[in-house]
């Protein structure tokens, strides 16, 4: 009996084992099936870039060839076409990407990621960037206008044939929902919100407000951007909260710049102008710009664009280049608007209560309900301190804005894309109005020019930016803008070359305001450093320039810090410290300790200075570094500078905040000093905006974060994210020209060219990015097989 049972046992062993198998197989055949359907329908998304395609609407047949580096050469017989097959391959390469710009700018965030993006949403309602966008639209030419058009109808075209073919990309699958068809007013809108990202200093006179409320008036002055001639007036501090008005207000990058310079032939080796440019806006994946070539017969341009928007505007044709760095100049104005307590839909000006336009907007929200939001605009423009909660009883704030008024910056895209010299690119800027921007220009002629360009306000004499201003006064109101002819402008001078990195370009002779907030000046002064000493200047040279590493702020900074050190006091790991920060050549090196050491320091120190600010207002003190480094210089000169004393003088403050930065290294890196290194903090990722979903972070950031140098004051810009050490913030593109060749140009768009994670040029710029590798793109066509575009 215990024979037969044993061998019943082994028998149903046997059953089980084998049924264990099948289940087996057919899940290990059903996760295959899964797998192999998931990446067929990922894959089907990618980008078609050989072959043929139909594209209705061309009229004649369009070839698209990509370089090495996915940069895409349009070929088309005609401007139709050409603007056409633009639009159908920036959908092929950032659709997504374009989806998410205009909703972001529109304020319809929300509906597909629901109620996270309400507040945001709300912001972009008040600031109405669609609606600047409508208005702008009726202010350009048919010509411009047929151009939208014919560039909408290519988007249409890729958004219609990935519907049909299932093809759209992953990341609509996973939000839900599909594109809409693509309109002028899209791209338009996209242009407005890069003004907004560029921004003004609204936020610095909020910022100056809240002071004056909160601390005695020479306390509060310390910290203007700019110390005014006369003392400031405010209305009654208990009328308006500065502190909850802007809660949630979405700021721009404090950072946001860039640098660029050009340098005469006279000072080359090759006798021919050299240009770079390199602007600093956020860094993510997709990048900000794609990089394209458009031939035609009216059109033989190379550079970049954002995602969106037809044109080039930024690069060179066969006979100029060009690039730009933001001027900052103050075009933003807060105004305080005293409401009707018995019309909450009326203003004060001048005597007498008028009406506002009142904007009913409708907000879709993703799995909620809709909301019904009311956006009141004064004659100075929208009210924006109250946008998420009411936050005065019968006092606001409205923002004046130039971005808000209608402009034509693609007209002049245009324009400046088909010039040919000088006259004809500066005509073409007339049309350029915000943002305001400092253009540099090379030319095959030999010309190398300057022109800080833009709609900038005049502001009434003895008027200064700082504060807001009262409303209800007429006198209070802009006088006009400075005349195009009038904005600083220099043509081929005498030292050979002109250089910006967001520093102050005028001097106290010229006659208009332009800012009250300037960058910090060691960009430009490592720049016009090397500059100065550059003779018989390359390519390479301008290349080198713009990977540089070197720490002005650093260099002033520590010997002044040093003189308050008081090393019988410190410890042995401190004094370790010190010494290697006097041996420190001052660059910031990813290899370094001396970098994380300084730049760690300078944080805390800045946070000891400021303890006593609220979190809420940090977002608003736009500029915070050049305020701390001029009440430093103070300090050190003997000036009684009451934010400096309130923490006991220079010398407590600097020791102090210097022995917690040494305690806090060794926690977070150990105690041997010569294994801190900048690049164990400094990173870059580039994030894909999808990448703050835990699961999805590997799915589209793959690869680990890379050590790089340079920092926010170096001019190899790589700002980041003080939390986390990422670096979220610099140089977007790299461009350098040699005026020898009009025909080419080297190129670093980081982290690469495509939007899709499968597409070898989506992370394929990243180390590029980190050391300086540039790949050339030139006007000619590279050799490849096309994909060919037909009627």
């Amino acid at each position: 009996m215990e024979v037969v049972s044993e061998q019943k046992r082994k028998k149903s062993l046997k059953r089980w084992q084998k049924v264990c198998l099948i289940l087996l197989v057919l899940l290990l055949g059903i996760g295959i099936g899964v797998l192999i359907f998931v990446n067929g329908y990922i894959n089907r998304s990618l980008p078609q870039t050989e072959g043929s395609i139909s594209v209705p609407g061309l009229k004649d047949t369009v070839y698209v060839t990509r370089d090495k580096s996915g940069v895409p050469h349009i070929e088309a017989n005609n401007t139709q076409d050409l603007f056409m097959a633009q639009g159908y391959v920036q959908a092929q390469d950032r659709l997504f990407q374009m989806d998410m710009a205009r909703r972001q700018a529109s304020g319809r965030l929300s509906e597909v990621a629901g109620e996270d993006a309400l507040n945001q949403d709300k912001y972009f309602r008040t600031l109405g960037l669609r609606r600047a966008a409508e208005k702008s639209y009726q202010a350009y030419t048919e010509e411009a206008k047929q151009v939208m058009e014919w560039y909408a109808e290519g988007v249409n075209a890729y958004i219609e044939q990935a519907k049909n073919e299932k093809a759209l990309p992953i990341e609509f699958t996973l939000l839900g929902g599909a594109p809409e068809l693509w309109t002028p007013i899209d791209s338009l809108t996209i242009g407005k919100y890069m003004a907004f990202d560029l921004g003004g200093h609204w936020e610095r006179q909020a910022f100056h407000y809240y002071l004056l409320q909160h601390y005695p008036e020479d306390q509060a002055l310390e910290l203007f951007s700019t110390y005014p001639e006369k003392a400031p007036t405010i209305i009654k501090s208990d009328e308006l909260d500065i502190a909850s008005s802007f809660e949630g207000a979405v700021i721009p990058h404090a950072f946001n710049g860039s640098n660029n310079w050009v340098v005469s032939g006279e000072r080359t080796a090759s006798g021919s102008p050299l240009l770079a440019d390199d602007p600093h806006l956020g860094l993510a994946t997709p990048s900000i710009w794609l990089q394209m070539v458009l031939d035609s017969p009216e059109y033989q341009v190379s550079g970049v664009i954002f995602a969106g928007i037809p044109g080039i505007i930024l690069g060179h044709n066969q006979d100029i280049a060009w690039g730009v760095t933001n001027t900052g100049p103050d075009v933003q104005q807060l105004y305080l608007e005293k409401r009707n307590p018995k019309d909450e839909n009326e203003f004060l000006y001048e005597g007498k209560y008028e009406k506002a336009t009142i904007y009913k907007e409708t907000i879709d929200i993703k799995d909620k309900d809709s909301i019904q939001y009311k956006v009141v605009e004064t004659r100075h423009g929208p009210i924006i301190s109250e946008f998420a909660e009411e936050s005065g009883k019968d006092t606001v704030l409205s923002l004046r804005w130039t971005a808000l008024d209608s402009s034509t910056e693609l007209e002049a895209i245009l324009l400046m894309n088909k010039a040919s010299n000088w006259g004809e690119f500066e005509k073409g800027l007339e049309k350029f109005l915000v943002p305001a921007q400092n253009f540099v220009f090379a030319s095959k002629d030999g010309t190398i020019a300057y022109k800080a360009n833009g709609k900038i306000p005049i502001y009434k004499e003895g008027e200064d930016a700082l504060l807001p201003l009262e409303g209800w006064e007429k006198e209070n109101d802009w006088n006009g803008f400075i005349p195009f002819d009038e904005l600083p402008t220099v043509i081929n001078p005498d030292k050979g070359f002109i250089a910006t990195a967001n520093n102050k370009v005028i001097g106290e002779e010229y006659p208009y305001h332009l800012s009250n907030n300037w960058a910090q000046p060691y960009r430009y002064k490592r720049i016009e450093e090397v500059l100065e000493k550059t003779k018989n200047a390359t390519a390479e040279d301008m290349k080198k320039l713009q990977m540089d590493q070197m720490n002005l702020q650093a260099k002033e900074f520590v010997p002044m810090f040093m003189e308050y050190m008081n090393t019988d006091n410190l410890s042995t790991r401190e004094k370790e410290a010190v010494e290697r920060l006097q041996a420190w050549d001052f660059v910031d090196d990813a290899k370094q300790s001396q970098p994380l050491l300084f730049h760690t320091w300078m944080k805390t120190l800045t946070d000891r200075l400021y303890e006593d600010l609220p979190e809420s207002m940090d977002p608003l003190f736009k500029g915070k570094g050049q305020t701390t480094d001029e009440l430093l210089r103070k300090a050190h000169k003997g000036k009684n500078v009451k934010w400096v004393e309130e923490q006991g003088g220079m010398e407590v403050l600097v020791q102090e905040t210097f022995q917690e930065t040494v305690r806090s290294l060794t926690e977070q890196y150990g105690e041997k000093i010569d294994e801190w290194e900048w690049g164990h903090y400094h990173q870059v990722a580039f994030k894909h905006p999808l990448s703050s979903i835990s699961f999805l972070d590997r799915f589209f950031n793959s690869e680990d974060p890379i050590p790089v140098g340079g920092s926010r004051v170096t001019v190899m810009a790589a700002s980041y994210n003080e939390e986390t050490g990422i670096v979220n913030h610099g140089a977007s593109w790299r461009f350098v020209l040699d005026g020898s060749d009009f025909t080419k140009g080297s190129h670093i768009v980081g982290p690469g060219q495509s939007g899709h994670f499968r597409s070898p040029w989506y992370h394929d710029q990243r180390e590029d990015w980190v050391k300086g590798d540039y790949h050339e793109t030139s006007l000619t066509t590279p050799k490849g097989e096309p994909l060919i575009l037909q009627p």
